[in-house]
């Protein structure tokens, strides 16, 4: 490169010589010292000024390897060079420049902690040319590539030190005399705004407002406009303190004749919308106004011409008019910009305020629906958009029934426009209908059909567009009833059969999904005849046959196609005819396909439970053999479907499979019973599946029990068994029982259930039972006594003996519990009548020494009392007032009584156990008061009218202790169901809630408790009254210096905060309303609270981190909002370290607070915007720098699923 000046192949050597030199620079081995660095800058310099454009690019790229090799001298060098090279007065040379000027900042280190003071005065020469080449008035373009580098600059942070001297240099040039530098330089300043400090961002926002009250010319003016929506857009929250003055001046513009500026107005409301919706309420009424008058505004077009007319005008094409040369033509109209723009403020303010809805309904809804003849497409797709926010923010089923009809009238005869757009908007906004108020279109069907069918089969319409149509049927016919579809088969089939038909593959998947659900509609199940008396054979039948014969197709065809078939052979089997064999022949094919096997066994599944009984006798025996096969496979999803298939077959097809076909089968299931499955998905549908062969095909059975019953016994011992599997195991064994096959009769049965309780004690403890499935055997001795009732009394018999043989030293415990809560599961079902030895046995059983015998006594007391209420409940209400030493024992006996017992047979006794409870509800104890207030709550359900006002009632009266037992009542009448009670609770749950203000902490707190709990199972009871707790529950959060006292143990002193489980109630509070009533809340100020909480006690840090992270989730604008005063109190929760030689506790709790807050910090930084607030990215440097923060933030966020667990809070 040093050498070559002269000479023919100059020009090609020095490219080849730049190349190498280029890939020389790439490598990390290569180190320069200060002499070559030196050369090789200059070099690269003068190659820049080159005659030959490839030589020039070759130069530029470089650079950029260049930078991080080169020391800061030679930057600067750089730097100066390509900065007056820029304001050369070549033109070549000024654009070569200033792509390299971009490749070197790119290239610049800016976090490294060497690297930063290298950018600073890099920068500081780069900044102060720049300023100097944009006053450079005479050159557009010069002025131009210095914006446009600015920008960058800005954007990448690094000019943190310079934004004064910028601003100062970039306001003059809004009002140069050129568009473009115009525009330039209000993204340089929109660049700037999100990192420039709060006194410069309101020098910016004063400097606007002081120039538009000056009154500049209408061009300057949309400048100013434009500037303020894009420092809104980017500076976000911080506009909110001077909207005060913006609005006003905004709102003055819309009024001047100009239709751009009227459209960048609308522009700065939008973005004023967005960015601060709790500064723009006052605004909003004036805002809805202003947006409802110029959506409509189109001074040149007259809309109430006749419709031929209207039908013209709509035509695009013919809008330019050739020989109306001077008169007005449609492309100098405007207009459109402005109703697009107030359209989009509209759509803004529906998708900011779901509080204001119900007024949007009666506003804003029907001024959209007359927009919906707007004649610009454009402006139409717009008015689409935002009619389908409102429907997305109406809750599913609510409001807005009343405007369908208006809706589909207006929307009926868009559905013929040529116009694509307009028609796939349509769809989208009847999809979101379909969503929001499902059936809601069903009288409306006839006027839609006609739209659907004239997209799908015009041949001008996009492959878009007939995807759009089928997805929108596709949801219609899931979301209304077959009826409203049956009529109009005949016009439907032909269109959507074609699209099956059609080569696009989107088109093909998307309609064998219609195809499937119009299948449905044709035959619901249950009906004997097709509807409308056609056969739809002809019509599908070859269609979807050919999809599934292809095997060159793509995969979701594939699919669906054996679905679509599978539902057409589930429905219409009966009239396929001889064509039904050939069908089942492909069916097992694509089951012995691995790509295809999991949607052929859902499909068999299917059609071996058609009510039309179709004959599979062809396929079984192989389709068994081969789902035996999978039984083996490790893949979840096909395991269940196999096992759910099987269940199927043998249920609906016993008599057609021969006992050899089962064998494959047979052998697989022993293992899948014993599957060590935690939730034991497997082992129930395995379980489920037994018991169908128990009951259809028993000879079989008996070859496995041998090897099946083990597993089965080792899943009742578990002590993870419950819910649905338990009740898989129940029936199985009440099947296995009355099949009389297994060579284990009803006493074997017993006998291998029971037997592990009455070995040894230490092996119980040890590796024997666990003590928690006692439960489970308990429910499957009483499930095998009522399936074998005549074996009932002689099992009584024998565990009554087992209670009472106490004296007995080989009796260990275990077998006295399962003995006493089999007593009481028999005597559930009514078995034992009102026995007097039974009662005997349990008084005993309470004296025992053993907490787990007495335990097992009462939930057995309580069961007997379910079966035979007459007998036990009064016997146990006499033992409640004699007994107070037992009372809590026996309440819980009579909690599950109340539980377990329909209303109709407990409203004799309501009385007096009501009576019995309210003279317990003072207890000392707490544990008592609970389970009476639990009973209350659930008593209180039998009879909501008459109980609830009594307990209301019992607020007035009653020390501290009796309204706190009163208010947790009423937690235990929430339940997550819709119950009777609810309305009536509706209207007096603002009266419990009252004792948010009692003078007594301990019922405050319960009240906090049971507002949560209403809050989490039923947030429509407190939604209307949030305004009035909401205060309430903030002043629980506060830290309260009175509640703290110092306690004196030996020689130390210890501080004891008795407002700390209060403050922990509200913050739970607060975490729940999150999730169930967001739109209610004032999130700035709920943020000011949880504010205060990652500043308190350990527990309720951990509550805020994770509320933290939540908010961020659903309200980042908020966040971002108070970012700067969230920081702080996480840097200091990851940055302290436990004093040494604190005790080991102390450090794992420090540990998990700095991961919890990392957590939080790890869901701020997943907002794109956080890192342009200072103190953040201050804070997100140093974790990168701090090795031992940097590993805490890498393991949150890749060790343990991100923030999947964290996020979510345990609120049973």
């Amino acid at each position: 490169l040093f050498t070559m000046n002269k000479g023919d192949n100059v020009i090609f050597w020095k490219f080849m010589a730049t190349n190498d030199l280029m890939l020389e620079l790439q490598k990390d081995s290569i180190k320069l010292d200060e002499d070559s660095e030196r050369k090789v800058v200059t070099m690269l310099l003068k190659l820049l000024e080159d005659k030959n454009g490839e030589v020039q690019n070759l130069a530029v790229k470089c650079l950029a390897p260049l930078v991080s090799k080169v020391k800061e001298p030679q930057v600067e060098t750089m730097v100066d060079t390509l900065c007056s090279n820029m304001v050369s007065d070549k033109e070549q040379l000024r654009d070569i420049s200033s792509m390299g000027l971009k490749t070197v900042i790119a290239e610049l280190p800016l976090s490294s902690s060497g690297g930063l003071n290298l950018t600073a005065s890099v920068c500081k020469k780069i900044t102060s040319q720049l300023i100097g080449a944009m006053g450079k008035q005479e050159d557009v373009s010069v002025q131009l590539e210095a914006l446009d580098i600015l920008s960058d600059m800005l954007g990448s942070g690094a000019l943190v030190g310079f934004h004064s001297s910028l601003l100062s240099s970039l306001l003059p040039q809004l009002t140069s005399p050129r568009m473009a530098v115009r525009k330039r330089s209000i993204l340089a300043l929109g660049h700037l705004v999100p990192c420039c400090s709060p006194a410069l961002f309101s020098q910016l926002t004063e400097h606007l407002l002081t120039e538009l009250a000056k009154g500049p010319p209408t061009s300057v003016t949309r400048t100013y406009i434009q500037c303020l929506a894009t420092i809104s857009r980017q500076g976000g929250h911080r506009v909110g303190e001077h909207l005060e003055k913006l609005i006003p001046m905004v709102v003055k513009f819309t009024g001047v004749e100009d239709d751009e500026l009227r459209e960048y107005c609308f522009q700065a409301f939008e973005a004023f919308i967005r960015r601060c919706p709790k500064e723009m309420s006052p605004h909003v009424a004036t805002v809805t106004k202003l947006c409802l008058k110029f959506m409509t505004f189109d001074p040149n077009y007259n809309y109430d011409d006749d419709e031929e007319e209207e039908e013209d005008s709509m035509d695009i094409e013919d809008g330019l008019d050739e020989e109306s040369d001077d008169e007005y033509s449609d492309d100098d109209d405007m207009s459109w910009k402005v109703r697009r723009s107030s359209i989009k403020c509209l759509e803004a303010l529906i998708g900011t305020r779901r509080d204001l809805l119900l007024s949007f309904y009666s506003s804003v809804c029907p001024a959209l629906l007359a927009r919906f003849k707007e004649r610009e497409e454009n402006v139409r797709a717009d008015v689409f958009a935002a009619f389908s926010t409102l429907l997305r923010q109406t809750r599913v089923g609510s409001t807005g029934g009343r405007h369908v009809p208006l809706i589909v009238k207006a929307l009926h005869r868009q559905l013929k426009e040529k116009s694509i757009k307009s028609r796939q908007g349509c769809f989208c906004l009847l999809t979101e209908l379909s969503h929001t108020l499902p059936g809601a279109l069903e009288p409306h069907i006839p006027a839609l059909i006609p739209g659907i069918v004239f997209s799908l089969t015009d041949k001008s319409t996009s492959s878009n567009m007939r995807i759009d149509a089928l997805s929108f049927f596709h949801v219609l016919l899931l979301s209304h009833p077959p009826q409203a579809f049956q009529p109009h088969m005949q016009v439907l089939l032909p269109p959507v059969v074609a699209c099956v038909e059609d080569s696009f593959y989107k088109i093909t998947s998307e309609a064998l999904l219609v195809t499937q659900q119009l299948v449905r509609v044709m035959r619901p199940q249950g009906q004997t005849a097709t509807a409308g008396g056609f056969d739809p054979k002809p019509f599908v039948f070859s269609v979807t046959l050919k999809r599934l014969k292809a095997t060159d197709i793509d995969q979701e065809v594939k699919e669906r196609a054996i679905s679509c078939m599978g539902h057409m052979v589930c429905h219409l089997g009966d009239h396929l005819g001889a064509e039904l064999q050939g069908v089942l022949a492909i069916f097992l094919e694509r089951l012995k396909n691995e790509i295809t096997r999991l949607t052929t066994v859902r499909t068999i599944t299917l059609i071996a439970a058609s009510p039309i009984k179709i004959d599979l006798s062809s396929i079984l025996s192989e389709t068994l053999s081969v789902l035996g096969s999978f039984l083996r496979k490790n893949q979840r999803a096909l395991k269940l479907g196999t096992l759910a298939c099987l269940t199927a077959l043998v249920t609906h097809h016993a008599a057609a499979i021969k006992p050899a076909a089962l064998e494959p089968v047979l052998s697989e299931l022993p293992a899948l019973v014993d599957e060590a499955d935690m939730h034991f998905v497997s082992a129930q549908v395995s379980v489920t599946l037994l018991t169908c062969m128990a009951k259809a095909c028993p000879s079989s059975l008996a070859k496995i029990s041998s090897s099946v019953l083990p597993g089965v016994f080792r899943l009742v011992h578990s002590p993870l068994l419950q819910g649905g599997a338990l009740a898989a195991i129940l029936d199985f064994m009440q099947a296995l029982v009355l099949s009389k096959t297994s060579n284990l009769g009803y006493s074997q049965l017993l006998k291998s259930l029971t037997e592990p309780f009455h070995s040894s004690p230490s092996s119980v403890d040890g590796g024997g039972v666990h003590r928690q499935s006692i439960h489970s055997v308990a429910r499957c001795v009483a499930a095998l006594s009522s399936a074998c009732p005549k074996e009932t009394p002689g099992t009584v018999a024998g565990l009554i003996q087992e209670v009472c043989c106490v004296k007995s030293p080989g009796s260990p415990e275990s077998a006295r519990v399962l003995a006493l809560l089999c007593l009481g599961e028999v005597g559930r079902s009514g078995s034992l009548g009102g026995s007097k030895e039974v009662q005997g046995v349990i008084l005993e059983a309470f004296t025992s020494t053993s907490e787990e015998v007495k335990t097992a006594a009462s939930c057995a007391l309580g069961s007997m009392a379910v079966g035979s209420l007459n007998d036990f409940l009064p016997f146990l209400l006499k033992e409640i007032s004699s007994q107070p030493r037992r009372q809590y024992l026996l309440l819980h006996s009579l909690k599950e009584v109340i539980s377990a017992c329909p209303a109709s047979s407990l409203s004799p006794h309501v009385e007096s156990i009501w009576a019995l409870l309210f003279q317990n509800c003072e207890c000392q104890e707490e544990g008592t008061r609970n389970l009476v207030a639990e009973c209350l709550g659930k008593l209180t359900l039998v009879n909501p009218a008459q109980l609830l006002p009594r307990l209301k009632q019992q607020l007035k009266a009653g020390s501290p202790l009796a309204r706190s037992t009163v208010v947790t009542a009423i937690k235990f009448t929430i339940v997550d169901q819709p119950a009777p009670i609810d309305s009536l609770l509706k209207d007096c749950i603002g009266d419990f809630l009252k004792t948010l203000q009692d003078n007594d902490i301990n019922v405050r707190r319960v009240a906090l408790v049971m507002f949560n709990s209403a809050a989490h199972n039923k947030p429509s009871l407190i939604r209307g009254l949030l305004g009035t707790v909401l205060p309430h529950l903030y002043k629980e959060t506060q830290i309260r210096k009175d509640l703290i006292r110092e306690v004196e143990m030996g020689p130390f002193k210890h501080t004891v905060d008795d407002g700390l489980d209060v403050r922990k109630a509200a913050f739970e509070c607060m975490y729940t309303l999150l999730d169930s009533c967001l739109e209610g809340l004032d999130v700035l100020q709920f943020l000011d609270h949880v504010e205060e909480g990652l500043k308190d006690h350990y527990d309720i840090r951990m509550l805020t981190f994770l509320m933290l992270a939540r908010l961020v989730s659903l309200c980042p604008a908020a966040v971002l909002q108070r970012l700067d005063r969230l920081v702080e109190p996480l840097k200091a929760t990851c940055t302290t370290k436990v004093k040494a030689g604190s005790v080991k506790q102390e450090f794992e709790k420090q540990e998990e607070l700095r991961r919890s807050a990392m957590r939080a910090v790890a869901a701020l930084l997943a907002v794109p915007e956080v890192e342009r607030s200072p103190s953040m990215a201050d804070f997100a440097n140093q974790i990168r720098t701090n090795a031992d923060m940097a590993s805490i933030y890498q393991s949150v966020q890749g060790g343990e699923g991100g923030l999947g667990p964290a996020e979510s809070m345990d609120m049973s």
